[in-house]
């Protein structure tokens, strides 16, 4: 039997050990590489094309929603499934915008991981049951049908949001520059723009949480 290869992509070291035990106890489950950053989560999705990423959302360095982007352009066959302790509706949406092809609240049950692993390699959206009866009642509410919340959600380019990131974690210019690979003005262009699309007038401003990813 051809097993389900997973990439756990979580920042905590004993909660990966945790998850590592509970799917290798299933006989079709084989973890083959563990992240913990974003950036890791990325670089190891595009070398080892596992079947299926378990990403945590509040990944360092490059949030877990960002990274599940960037891993959806580079393995495109790979499949994300996104691990939150929140279950608002702004999350789940920003998780599907990302790409990923599942929600998953970190309180579910270890059945419920190894079940959502098996879903979404097969092609299929999974979330926590919790979450899926919301956006059915969502659906059934909604006049064109449709289970996520029609807000209007700024458009930040992959870049832009590696900046933002790195500004939210109090990172100067300088710095984020040396993390990127980037000079500073290229970054001074990018603080300016996202200034712009997210309408805020002071730089303190992009330190705020509600224009930073939800994590």
């Amino acid at each position: 039997m051809k097993r389900i290869t997973v990439l756990l992509a979580e920042d905590h070291m004993i909660v990966r050990e945790g998850f590592r035990r509970l799917l290798e106890a299933e006989d079709d489950l084989e973890v083959v590489g563990e992240a913990q950053t974003g950036r890791e989560a990325v670089a190891l999705a595009r070398k080892l094309r596992p079947a299926v990423v378990v990403m945590d959302i509040a990944m360092p360095l490059l949030n877990g929603l960002e990274a599940s982007r960037q891993i959806r352009k580079a393995a495109p066959d790979t499949k994300v499934l996104i691990l939150s302790a929140h279950s608002d509706d702004a999350y789940v949406e920003h998780a599907t915008e990302s790409g990923a092809a599942g929600f998953l609240l970190k309180q579910t049950s270890s059945r419920d991981l190894s079940r959502a692993i098996r879903k979404v390699q097969k092609g299929n959206t999974f979330f926590s049951p919790s979450i899926d009866k919301r956006l059915r009642n969502h659906s059934l509410r909604s006049p064109n049908g449709s289970a996520l919340l029609k807000k209007k959600i700024t458009r930040l380019s992959s870049r832009e949001m590696e900046v933002l990131q790195l500004i939210a974690e109090g990172k100067a210019n300088k710095q984020v520059a040396a993390e990127l690979g980037i000079s500073i003005k290229t970054v001074e262009k990018h603080r300016q723009n996202l200034m712009a699309k997210l309408n805020i007038h002071e730089i303190s401003g992009l330190l705020s949480p509600e224009v930073n990813t939800p994590r």
